[in-house]
């Protein structure tokens, strides 16, 4: 058994003044009123019937509160499920049963979603109403066990039923150190938080905060103004984003510049346009592509400083305590080869809640089949290409979405696009895209502009105008809602 301190007590052990968290009002507090905090809503739900290795899921958006409540969970040793606000009533019963949860906390403000589910059996605690203040913490454990669950969070289902990933202390402990070795550490650091904490990449920077010893700024939404402001002018070095949320700031940025001390733009969420990126280079961003997943406690390979600018459009090479190669039909592939992306590591799942199937299949001898596509440089850096299932084969030739549709964002008039495959009599699958235009477009100029720069059988054979394209709240394109759209 391996265990050690709770994080966030060592943390305010060794730091108890310094600013743990900085809300976007001003308002601050301290890794000791933190820690407080924590341990007194974990005494409260320990009284309430919560104990260790219990299932409690928690909904709630970016709050003081909903970042308590995390580590108080964690004091108690119950298994978090932290559910997307934005599912459906449906998708979030099926999480609740498929999980087989027993409390649920919810956030106040989403009370009337909450009286809508189907939570017979379940107990419901508002956290808002959760105490801070109790009699006597002296129950709640100090200690973690690194190999115990700490959640079960459920893939997106952007390519089929939702799956939960299950995640240990120990996915988060080599997770946090891993990106330190390639970020490193200032004492000066400070990490701006606006993704979803009940995604990964948002959880993440919740213990990478105590493991560190660095303060999150704490923002509810993405809010461009907010985020510019506390780049700018709020002492901000580091902050995570995905493609929309980038494109964004450098729009807000205009021919501004980012101080000095503001060092790392952490992009994730899947390929971005090269045009974007060079975009970034030109206002001198520093940004940082990554790959990641929720199997993987957040990013597996980053690029790092000395590459950021000579290796645009690379996640860069697998953190220090990772493995990864590319594969096809178990065969590992040279340089330039493209295949699946399988990784290995103390970060990777032990593997899927009730999902033996699946975990047959996916994990073998400690191997994780990401179902990603991507290559090697000859310098041994990766490049995402897509996701396989978003794959579209078209007369036997391979024809990856993103590529196409950083091509179509690179054109002025486009503002959003989105490329998924249609089927045809003649071809298998042609490409077809969805486009959200800045301005008045006509298809027939983007069919000229996406010629000049792809291979004929990768230019969309289809065009339709879209007012937004269908996103989850870690702001991923979710191409199935587009392929319903076509009928498929």
């Amino acid at each position: 058994m391996t265990t050690m301190l709770n994080w966030l007590t060592k943390r305010a052990e060794l730091s108890p003044t310094q600013d743990a968290v900085v809300l976007k009002d001003g308002t601050t507090y301290s890794f000791e009123q933190l820690k407080n905090h924590a341990k007194h809503m974990a005494k409260y739900l320990m009284d309430l019937g919560v104990s260790q290795g219990d299932h409690v899921a928690v909904i709630a958006k970016n709050s003081y509160r909903f970042l308590i409540t995390v580590h108080a969970l964690n004091y108690v040793g119950a298994v978090s499920f932290l559910i997307n606000t934005r599912l459906t009533n449906q998708e979030i019963d099926f999480q609740l049963k498929d999980g087989q949860v027993k409390y649920l906390l919810f956030d106040e403000n989403l009370k009337q979603q909450i009286s809508e589910l189907d939570h017979q059996g379940i107990q419901l605690t508002n956290i808002h109403q959760c105490p801070l203040e109790v009699a006597d913490i002296s129950q709640v454990e100090d200690e973690i066990n690194l190999n115990n669950k700490s959640h079960i969070l459920y893939t997106s289902g952007t390519t089929g039923e939702p799956k939960g990933v299950q995640l240990t202390y120990n996915n988060h402990w080599w997770s946090a150190n891993a990106s330190l070795l390639n970020l490193g550490l200032y004492a000066y650091d400070r990490w701006l938080l606006s993704l979803p904490m009940f995604h990964v990449g948002g959880l993440s920077i919740v213990y990478r905060s105590v493991i560190y010893g660095i303060p999150i700024h704490l923002h509810e939404t993405f809010d461009v103004e907010a985020i510019h402001h506390d780049l700018t002018e709020r002492n901000v070095t580091i902050v995570s984003v995905v493609t929309v949320m980038l494109e964004q700031l450098l729009e807000r940025l205009g021919e501004e510049r980012y101080p000095d001390h503001f060092r790392c733009m952490l992009l994730g969420g899947g390929p971005a346009p090269k045009g974007l990126l060079e975009q970034a280079k030109e206002k001198a961003v520093p940004v940082y592509q990554s790959y990641g997943m929720t199997e993987t406690a957040s990013q597996f390979c980053t690029l790092d400083n000395a590459n950021a600018l000579t290796k645009i459009g690379s996640a860069g090479k697998p953190l220090f305590t990772n493995q990864l190669k590319i594969v096809h039909n178990e065969t590992e592939l040279p340089p330039h080869e493209v295949g699946e992306i399988v990784v290995k590591g103390p970060t990777v799942t032990m593997g899927y809640y009730k999902r033996d199937d699946e975990n047959d299949k996916t994990l073998q001898n400690g191997w994780l089949k990401t179902g990603d596509l991507g290559y090697f440089d000859d310098e041994g850096f990766l490049y995402v290409v897509d996701r396989r299932k978003d794959l579209v084969i078209s007369g036997g030739e391979n024809v990856y979405p993103a590529e196409i549709e950083s091509v179509l964002k690179s054109h002025p008039k486009v503002k959003d696009a989105g490329v998924v495959g249609q089927s045809d009599d003649k071809w298998g699958q042609v490409p077809v895209a969805f486009i959200v235009p800045k301005s008045s477009i006509d298809f027939v100029e983007l069919e000229e502009f996406c010629s000049s720069q792809l291979a004929k059988y990768k230019v969309p054979k289809g065009w339709h105008k879209i007012d937004v394209l269908p996103r989850n709240a870690s702001k991923k394109l979710l191409r199935h809602q587009l392929v319903k759209q076509l009928g498929e």
